[in-house]
Parts: C-alpha cells; sequence; structure tokens
C-alpha cells in the first residue's frame, strides 16, 4: 500500500512538502485529480499517480495545464472534489479557462495547486502567482510550512465547497521541496460518482450569462473577505510597536531574526495565509498599534500594496515599507541572514552577520555546468543539425532537457520563451530574415503545445524545419508519460498517440523518423529535409537513457573506451559533443566506463576510430 494511504491517524512523520499537500488532499477526500508535470510541484502528481493505481481516485497527466484544468472542473461542476497542480508558468497556460470558470463557480469542490519558483531554479521566470487572485477573483491560500501545507490544503477543499469556487493553493519551491514532520489525521470517504444538473444560464458563458454571473462572483469574494478575517491562517503575534506583515516561507524567517536579534518583544507580527481576499479590518486593527511597518514576502509587492492601501483607506499616515534600495529585493528567493539584515536597517537594530565560514585553504571547486546527460540522444540529433547548418541557421528551442543544447559545444538554443514557441516562433524568424530556420521541440511538448503553431505554420505557407526530439518521456520532470508513452509495462491500457500520425495530420508532406544514434543517417535526412521548401519535419526518436533502464526489456550496453595508441589527441569527441562521460587526463582523452551508456555516438565521429567498446574487464567496473 502506498506510505500515504497506509499512515495511521495522529501518527506524525516526515513528509516532502509536495507529499504532505498530496497526503492533505486525502485526508479532504479528494476524488478526481489531475497534472501536467512542472518543477517544482510534480512529485504531487507522482503520489496520486501511484495512488490511482491501488485505490478509485481518479489521476491523469494531461496533455498540459489548462486541459489538466479543465478536467478536473469538469469533475468538479459534478460535485466531486478535484485537485490540478501545476507550476506558475503552467498557470498562464490555464488562465483561459480559469478566469471564466471564476464565473460559472464548481458544484463540489476544486483546488488549483500553483508552484512558484523564486530564483527561476527550474524556470524560464519568476513570476508572482498571487495576482492570478486579484485578477480572477479568487481565494489564495498559502503555507508557511510543510506541516501547514497539509492542514491548509485540507482547508482550501472545505473554502472551495463552501464559495462554491475554485481555491488557489500558492506554494513555493521552499515549501513544495523541504521536509518536514507532519501529523496525520483521518481519511476521509472518497465520492467518486457525481451528478451533473443542467442549467444553462448559469454554465454557458455567453455574454448575457457572463453579465448575470459576475456579479454573483463579486459577492463570493465579499462573503471571502470576511472569512479572510477570520480565518486561523491570517493571524497577530505579539503586541510591540512595531510591525512586521509576511506570508510564506518569510514568516519563518522573519520569527527567527526577531528573536535572534534579541528584540521579540517589541514587535508585532501579522503573518497573512489567506492572502487573497485581503483580510482588510485584521490589517486596521493590526496597523493601529504600530509605529512603522516592514513587509516582508518573496516576488511582487503584492502585500506591501495591500497593507499601504488599507491605511490609507482608514487614514493612518505611519510609514509602510518593503521592497526598495536597501530593503528587500523583487528579485530572487529569500534566505535567514537577508531577512535579518533588513529588518536591523529597517528598525536601527545592531546587527552582526555571522562569520564566514573559512574556505580559503579548500581546493577550488570545479565548474560544473548543466549538460545533456551521458547518452542522451538530444546531443546526437543536435550535433547531426550542426554538421548540417553550422551558424547559419537560427535555432529557436523549447521547454525540456534539451533546452540544455544551448551551452556549448552544441550551441543549439538561440530563443527561448514558452512552451510551444520553438515552432510558434521560427515563421516569424524565417519571414523576417530569409535564413533557414530550424525550431527543436520535445515529444512531451509537442503534445502540450506545438500541435497548434505546426497547424499554423502549414496553413500560412511558412519555411522552417521542425525537429521533434522524441526521448519516449517527459524527461525534465522526472519521467511522467504524456500522450505518446506506451504504458503498458505497468499494465496501464493507453493507446499512444502517433507523432507520425498528427504530423501528418496537420498536413505536413515533408516528414522523415531516424534513430539519431545512426549519426550518418540522420546527418543524410536533415540534409533531405532541408532540400524542400516549406514545412518540413524530422522526429529524431531514441529513449532517454535513464528513463530506459525503468523499462522491462532494458540491457545495459558495453561501455566505450579509448584506444590510446590510435587516439591523435583531435578531440573531435570532446569539440563536437562534450559528453559528461569524457574527461581528459595528462592531455589524452578518456572515457569513465561508470557513465558511459554504450551510445557509440563518440565512436563514429571519431576521425582515427580510436574510440571502441571496452573490454570485458572495462566493461565490469
Amino acid at each position: 500500500m502506498h506510505p500515504l494511504l497506509a499512515i495511521e491517524s495522529s501518527q506524525s512523520i516526515l513528509l516532502l512538502g509536495n507529499e504532505a499537500i498530496a497526503r492533505g488532499a486525502l485526508e479532504a477526500g479528494v476524488a478526481f485529480a489531475t497534472a501536467y508535470p512542472g518543477t517544482p510541484s510534480s512529485e504531487i502528481a507522482l503520489q496520486f499517480f501511484q495512488i490511482s493505481r491501488e485505490s478509485d481516485l481518479y489521476f491523469e497527466y494531461s496533455a498540459n495545464e489548462k486541459v489538466a484544468l479543465e478536467m478536473a472542473a469538469g469533475a468538479a461542476m459534478c460535485g466531486l472534489r478535484a485537485m490540478t497542480s501545476m507550476k506558475h508558468v503552467g498557470l498562464n497556460v490555464a488562465a483561459d479557462a480559469l478566469m471564466t470558470l471564476a464565473y460559472t463557480g464548481v458544484n463540489g469542490a476544486l483546488v488549483l495547486v500553483v508552484a512558484d519558483d523564486p530564483f527561476m531554479f527550474s524556470s524560464q521566470n519568476e513570476q508572482d502567482t498571487r495576482w492570478y487572485g486579484k485578477l480572477s477573483g479568487l481565494p489564495i491560500l498559502e503555507p508557511s510550512t510543510v506541516a501547514e501545507a497539509k492542514e491548509m490544503t485540507l482547508s482550501a477543499f472545505d473554502l472551495s465547497e463552501s464559495l462554491k469556487l475554485p481555491v488557489l493553493l500558492r506554494t513555493t519551491t521552499r515549501i513544495n521541496h523541504a521536509s518536514g514532520m507532519v501529523t496525520m489525521g483521518p481519511l476521509r470517504e472518497r465520492i467518486v460518482k457525481g451528478a451533473f444538473e443542467k442549467d444553462p444560464m448559469s454554465y454557458v458563458c455567453i455574454p448575457a450569462v457572463s453579465r448575470e454571473l459576475h456579479p454573483k462572483l463579486l459577492d463570493k469574494m465579499g462573503r471571502a473577505a470576511a472569512m479572510a478575517d477570520e480565518s486561523p491562517w491570517n493571524r497577530i503575534e505579539g503586541d510591540g510597536r512595531w510591525g512586521i506583515v509576511c506570508n510564506g516561507v518569510s514568516y519563518g524567517y522573519v520569527s527567527d531574526a526577531i528573536h535572534e536579534l534579541g528584540a521579540a518583544d517589541r514587535f508585532k507580527v501579522l503573518r497573512v495565509g489567506f492572502s487573497h481576499p485581503f483580510p482588510e479590518i485584521l490589517t486596521h486593527w493590526f496597523l493601529e498599534g504600530c509605529e512603522k511597518v516592514l513587509v516582508a514576502e518573496e516576488g511582487e509587492p503584492y502585500l506591501q500594496e495591500a497593507v499601504r492601501n488599507c491605511a490609507h483607506r482608514n487614514g493612518m499616515m505611519l510609514p509602510i515599507h518593503g521592497k526598495g534600495e536597501g530593503l528587500f529585493s523583487r528579485l530572487y528567493e529569500f534566505d535567514p541572514t537577508t531577512v535579518k539584515r533588513v529588518i536591523s536597517s529597517y528598525f536601527h537594530l545592531p546587527f552582526t552577520a555571522s562569520a564566514s565560514i573559512r574556505t580559503d585553504d579548500l581546493p577550488e571547486v570545479p565548474a560544473r555546468p548543466p549538460n545533456l546527460c551521458p547518452g542522451c540522444p538530444h546531443r546526437a540529433a543536435y550535433a547531426a543539425v550542426r554538421e548540417v547548418f553550422g551558424d547559419e541557421a537560427i535555432y529557436p528551442t523549447d521547454i525540456g532537457c534539451y533546452t540544455l543544447g544551448l551551452l556549448p559545444p552544441l550551441r543549439m538554443g538561440d530563443f527561448l520563451i514558452a512552451m510551444g514557441a520553438g515552432i510558434g516562433t521560427a515563421g516569424g524568424f524565417a519571414r523576417a530574415t530569409g535564413r533557414k530556420v530550424v525550431a527543436f521541440i520535445g515529444d512531451s511538448t509537442f503534445f502540450h503545445s506545438g500541435l497548434s503553431p505546426l497547424a499554423s505554420a502549414v496553413y500560412n505557407n511558412h519555411d522552417f524545419m521542425v525537429v521533434i526530439l522524441d526521448n519516449g518521456t517527459t524527461g525534465m520532470t522526472g519521467h511522467q508519460p504524456h500522450p505518446g508513452v506506451d504504458l503498458r509495462h505497468l499494465n496501464l491500457e493507453r493507446a499512444p498517440v502517433s507523432i507520425e500520425a498528427a504530423v501528418k495530420g496537420l498536413g505536413v508532406e515533408n516528414l522523415l523518423t531516424v534513430n539519431p544514434f545512426k549519426y550518418r543517417k540522420t546527418v543524410a535526412a536533415v540534409r533531405e529535409l532541408a532540400r524542400h521548401p516549406g514545412v518540413s519535419v524530422l522526429i529524431a526518436r531514441a529513449p532517454c537513457p535513464l528513463y530506459e533502464r525503468t523499462l522491462p526489456h532494458y540491457r545495459k550496453r558495453r561501455p566505450f573506451r579509448v584506444n590510446a595508441a590510435k587516439c591523435r589527441g583531435h578531440k573531435v569527441c570532446l569539440s563536437k559533443l562534450a559528453c559528461p562521460a569524457f574527461f581528459a587526463a595528462e592531455g589524452q582523452v578518456g572515457i569513465d566506463p561508470d557513465r558511459c551508456t554504450g551510445c557509440a555516438l563518440c565512436a563514429q565521429l571519431c576521425p582515427e576510430n580510436a574510440i571502441m567498446p571496452a573490454r570485458d574487464k572495462e566493461a565490469a567496473r
């Protein structure tokens, strides 16, 4: 039995934040869960995927975040308790549906977990999801600890069911990927069968209907505002004359800082966990006893704006600051030292930074830039395309592990903004420059958001090549399935959607499929497609080496070695491929047998044929 199902009520256990969120949903009786994987949210979906295989919980990895939200919305409209999870940029994809779903509301409960990524550990921006709550008119809850993430998830379902609205549970990386002790509660019985009562004048959002629904949403938000003022997730601690308003992980940093500064008795802290609608009455009460206020929040000045507005409406003139020069930055994550320094500076408290750990007697840590894994088929595809087009072509790319191809020596990434935009921007580059354009997109991303721009390109007679890097999984986020993945090895009957059939169905006439590890054939295929005007597609298909190890047919291949007697030191293997299995020692190139996957790509490029399969003893290392 899955651990999150087996743990008994009242037992405490160490959980990852995302595991705690999943457990909270289970305690709330979640019956229907969907997701598109995106770090730092991915482990939530993993729990549900595993649990759905041994329970009556329904879960699916949807083609993209919009589909995931719409699926969950359909279940919630039928009275079920549903959850969907995604990362912050995924909400951009789902936002079209979310804005109007706020008008219709739901009949059961719908919790939308959105994981923000301050510092952009694995994201193309660090947008602040809280503005979506304001934009859509939906409640937002923000946990400050792992234990609270579990309890707040449970509360989010109750709040959604009470208001008949979707609720946003906004987390950040330090909540999702931290671990903490969590006390389990009872598992609520799941209701897995619902019913839908037709009511077009409430659910079909033509203009006449929406004009009636918008006032109802505003009324619900008025009720939610009253709940926010009374919510246990919003609370005042202390009774000093100096005020600090904080949320999320900042609350922990603030609590530690004021105690370490020896001034806890001089502070009053307003911790905001139910952040939209903003708790106006509670905040007014908090401000009344303060001489000055500091707002500590990662990301944008969301709380700062709300606190200042509250003070202005109530004719209060005290200083309220947060973001600004010498204070908190709108960039990146906070850390305990930063929060302590800003508090001490703003309130004129003595502050002594902790002494740095001496490292001058340690050797310098070698640089380790992000790189494609040893044996990654994307490296082979990139090398083949570069051999044909070199630096002359423009290479718009996409979101996935293959994005790492932008670094030397591959240098196969010239523009990247969003999923699907590799194909979407290619036509613009081609029309504007007249140069050859080769767009890269992964298999999961192709199903996520590559179909529409490809259809548009065919219809509008654009001229560029698309390389679909098909490694048989969603590689970057942990090998989740997508509509093109065969799951029969897990005894799950899913009919994989053929990428070839999809491409042909969209009207692409020039289509070839290759195994990129057959290097010369791949180069020939690229040259062949380059001859044809219009949109052409190359599918470069070979399994992700990490994912392949989990498959039942996997057989480890013999690693390769460098024959020093034949090697002439041209280092083509390094200058063209830079596979992490290579190393250089005393001027001689070598291959680490423990890292080599035996893909044989390097052997095909070596001009002296000095790379060959390892001997038995070397292979056994």
